[in-house]
């Protein structure tokens, strides 16, 4: 049995074949395109005139030959039988051939006679009223009109003239559209390259960023659709210079951060290693107590510090937030949670509905940083008051956090939710100095701001207004 052969993957957009359109650069698509356009055009117009020009010669000429025929016809012409007492001439001249044909066929008059053929003879008969044709042996045009004598009146012209103008007109209109063609693809040239010169800068940058990091931004000109793109491309390049200017500082402020419980760690676990040697000096219990009590500590703090971390980062990448949450529920799951971790401590609380769109449980970790933060300020049995409330505003709510402790040095307020930073009070406590910048980027990504202050209790207040309504409408 024959199997069949399984069908080809699926190629990546940038890994298929390309087109020979597509192997060809923009500025030349430019020109070929605008010369394209122009000769379509000029194709068009000289078609459109020839066919004009040559149904106006061609019916002129017909018009002329039958009103001089008539004219022939009802003059003295052929009031004689061999047409030698008129001026005969006069028609030759004008390059006319003239005779006259009877119902019985015989033809009168000069020896350059208009042929013959059985329409004149139907109008000599008087079976028709006229006749019109072309004769190609003899390429000319022959009318034959009645007499009024049981004979017609029949006259020719010559085409070559008529042709002859036709012919310079075609040499005239193929001369010029060519012309026009060719000024078309100069033009064409001339614009693609002014018109892509922002974009062979724009394709320049995008190399050099990709080549060397370099994101310098581009000199903008004008105020077109190139120059809003190149603006844009500027801005995408100061916001990733910005985000990698924040990943240099996380890194080098996560770097600085873990050196010191790392090293206190070594230390401890070096000095442990070495008083278990049989040759060394035993440590007592109270020490080695005191030193696995350090090392504790100390994995706790790490592993807090870690989590941080990848929390700040899990905060820093664009995420959707599309999903309704009640925010009195978000602040009672982490009141739990505080409850647990700090049990000698009171909360205070005060909480009036509010729902928006957002993360809960990105919104749940930033209130139990606040909670977390105000436990840590707050002596044994000290109370920390949490109160969500809506802003004057009417369409933000504020969520308070005030403790019992000594509260927030004027100076360090501005520089409390930023990353690592730690006032010269809070070094000697645990913590990562990450809590507050991760509520600050929680509050910014769903809207809203942070606020640090002085509470009327006497210690830290620290604030988070957020956007939303006091009930949710459902969203049709």
């Amino acid at each position: 049995m024959t199997v069949p052969a399984p069908p080809p993957p699926d190629l990546d957009p940038q890994e298929r074949p390309k087109g020979r359109f597509q192997r060809v650069s923009l500025r030349n698509r430019v020109t070929w395109l605008a010369a394209i356009c122009v000769a379509g055009a000029v194709a068009l117009v000289s078609v459109a005139a020839f066919v004009t020009v040559r149904d106006s010669l061609y019916q002129q000429l017909d018009d002329n030959l039958t009103e001089r025929a008539v004219e022939a016809a009802e003059g003295p012409l052929v009031r004689t039988a061999d047409l030698q007492q008129v001026p005969v001439a006069f028609f030759v001249a004008q390059n006319f051939k003239i005779s006259v044909l009877s119902a019985d066929g015989v033809v009168v008059g000069p020896n350059d006679r208009p042929p013959i053929s059985l329409d004149e003879l139907a109008v000599a008969k008087g079976q028709t009223g006229e006749s019109l044709r072309t004769d190609q042996r003899t390429n000319s045009r022959v009318v034959a009109v009645p007499t009024g004598q049981k004979a017609a009146l029949v006259m020719s012209t010559s085409l070559q003239p008529t042709q002859r103008t036709l012919a310079q007109l075609s040499v005239v209109l193929v001369v010029m559209g060519g012309a026009g063609i060719l000024l078309a693809a100069a033009a064409g040239t001339a614009v693609a390259r002014a018109g892509l010169r922002p974009v062979q800068r724009l394709t320049a940058a995008t190399e050099r960023v990709a080549l060397t990091g370099d994101l310098r931004p581009i000199p903008v000109g004008g105020d077109d659709e190139l120059a809003r793109l190149t603006t844009s491309f500027n801005k995408m390049l100061g916001a990733l210079a910005e985000s990698q200017e924040r990943q240099r500082r996380l890194v080098a402020d996560a770097g600085h951060e873990l050196r010191t419980p790392l090293t206190s760690l070594r230390t401890n676990l070096e000095l442990l290693m070495a008083s278990a040697r049989p040759d060394a000096p035993k440590l007592s219990e109270q020490d080695r107590a005191e030193m696995f009590t350090d090392v504790q500590a100390q994995v706790m703090e790490l592993s807090a510090l870690v989590g941080d971390l990848v929390e700040l980062a899990r905060e820093d990448t664009p995420q959707a937030v599309h999903e309704p949450v009640d925010l009195v529920d978000v602040v009672e799951r982490a009141l739990n949670r505080a409850r647990r971790r700090a049990p000698r401590i009171e909360f205070d609380v005060r909480l009036e509905p509010w729902v928006m769109m957002g993360d809960a449980t990105a919104l749940e970790r930033a209130v139990l940083n606040l909670l977390d933060n105000a436990a840590k300020w707050s002596p044994d049995g000290g109370r920390v008051r949490v109160d969500l409330h809506p802003a004057a505003n009417g369409v933000t709510t504020e969520l308070e956090v005030a403790d019992s402790g000594p509260g927030i040095a004027a100076a360090d307020r501005p520089y409390v939710f930023e990353r690592f930073y730690r006032s010269s009070d809070a070094r000697t406590l645990p913590g990562s100095g990450l809590g507050l910048s991760i509520v600050k980027q929680v509050a910014e990504r769903h809207g809203g701001t942070v606020w640090a202050g002085e509470a009327p209790e006497g210690g830290a207040l620290l604030r988070m207004a957020l956007p939303g309504s006091p009930q949710y409408i459902e969203q049709q």
